[in-house]
């Protein structure tokens, strides 16, 4: 009798108001399904990351929720587990997924922009004879550098994450340790080449009498050479030492260190020569022999100086010295999501915006409207030369001697015989 008397008084009156210490339940009736919202006390055990992805994207990013039932013999226990439902870990791990997946495609954006421009670039350089010598042919090595980095990058994805599931930690194959084999090479090459840039820059400026030629087999040796056999060495070392996975985890940091002191190095030295040659250019732009003004000296060092940051990769200092466990994030926009397009911005400011060649192609292209117009002119005029096969410099050839003949045989018609 008082089960009975109890069940009715507490399906008349329902759940009561009630605190569990953690978050207040507002009354219910019996059968309702109370939902709140996980306590702030949970935002004090969120990373960095998280807590940026809920402040700066409430709506995109659903903070946690946790249920109470209203039955007859009271509030249910909550479902989900608070710890469950309040620590973010799948909304932080949803977070983390697509802020790489957008790093992802903004690298692989801007190493397919970087591979078309640069290719252009190439076909360019290499298609007329006027631009080669030795400072060009620099450019060029630079350019197959990173043209060969963005190809290691592509091949690199496509190999290890084939699939977004794929469990590439488990991959050991040749094939792939070959690939991670090449794409350190590549990279390495490619930061070699930036300090030949810089060194070859530094040298033409202090050297009264510079020995291009010479120099430039031993930019050769140390462009591609140097990778090489830092390579090598790699590779034994982790076959010997550290044979685990497809070889694209650094946890040995003293064989990582075959790879990343070169880097190192050559980012400090490209950043000393950076600066020995800004003191140059101020020495040379405050000569009394360059006229202008104090602004228009400025205006000329800064834009010496933002030409040569793109060529030196002086963008990498920023993150060179740090720890590789701080700022990761920042690191990855940086180096890979703007670093993508260096080998763009490179093409444009040393190879289409560049006077020489800009000057050889509108020559190149006067000569070829000039031979087009005589040819199509020679077609109308002289149908028996245009159908002979004869191209449009032969008939200027053709023409230049009749005229010449023409007019000597005036002169001797002229000429009183003796």
């Amino acid at each position: 009798m008082s089960d009975s008397l109890c069940l009715s008084s507490c399906l008349s009156s329902g759940c009561p108001w009630m605190w569990d210490n953690l978050t207040c339940w507002q009354p219910a009736r019996i059968g309702e399904v109370v939902e709140v919202k996980c306590p702030e006390l949970f935002s004090q055990f969120m990373s960095e990351e998280d807590y940026a992805a809920v402040f700066w994207h409430p709506i995109s990013t659903e903070l946690g929720t946790v249920s109470r039932n209203c039955t007859m013999f009271g509030w249910s226990e909550t479902f989900p587990h608070y710890i469950d439902a309040c620590l973010y870990e799948e909304t932080g791990s949803n977070h983390t997924d697509t802020y790489y997946a957008s790093v992802k495609a903004l690298y692989t954006v801007g190493y397919s922009t970087s591979l078309v421009s640069l290719t252009m670039a190439m076909v360019i350089l290499c298609r007329f004879r006027k631009l080669h010598c030795t400072r060009n042919f620099i450019h060029m090595n630079l350019f197959v550098s990173f043209i060969l980095r963005a190809i290691s990058v592509f091949i690199k994805d496509g190999v290890l994450y084939a699939k977004e599931d794929s469990e590439h930690c488990f991959i050991h194959t040749v094939e792939c340790r070959a690939v991670m084999i090449f794409f350190h090479y590549c990279v390495l090459s490619n930061y070699f080449w930036l300090f030949i840039e810089g060194l070859y820059l530094f040298t033409l400026l202090v050297e009264t009498f510079f020995p291009e030629k010479r120099y430039f087999y031993w930019y050769i040796i140390i462009g591609w050479g140097t990778p090489t056999v830092c390579v090598t060495i790699w590779a034994v070392l982790r076959l010997h030492f550290d044979d685990v996975g497809c070889w694209d985890m650094n946890d040995n940091a003293a064989i990582w260190w075959v790879i990343k002191g070169p880097v190192l190095a050559s980012i400090m030295i490209n950043f000393v020569l950076f600066v020995g040659i800004i003191i140059i250019l101020v020495q040379k732009l405050q000569s009394p022999d360059i006229g202008g003004n104090e602004s228009s000296i400025y205006l000329r060092l800064a834009r010496s100086t933002l030409l040569l940051i793109p060529l030196f990769g002086i963008h990498y200092t920023v993150f060179a010295f740090s720890p590789e466990n701080v700022s990761k994030k920042e690191r990855l926009v940086f180096e890979l999501g703007l670093g993508s397009f260096q080998g763009f911005v490179v093409a444009v400011l040393y190879c289409f915006l560049n006077g020489e060649v800009q000057s050889e192609i509108k020559r190149k292209w006067r000569s070829w409207t000039v031979n087009r117009y005589f040819a199509v002119d020679l077609k109308h005029r002289h149908p028996s030369l245009a159908s002979s096969g004869v191209n449009g410099g032969t008939q200027l050839s053709i023409l230049s001697k009749s005229s010449s003949q023409i007019r000597m045989s005036s002169l001797q018609a002229e000429t009183p015989a003796t």
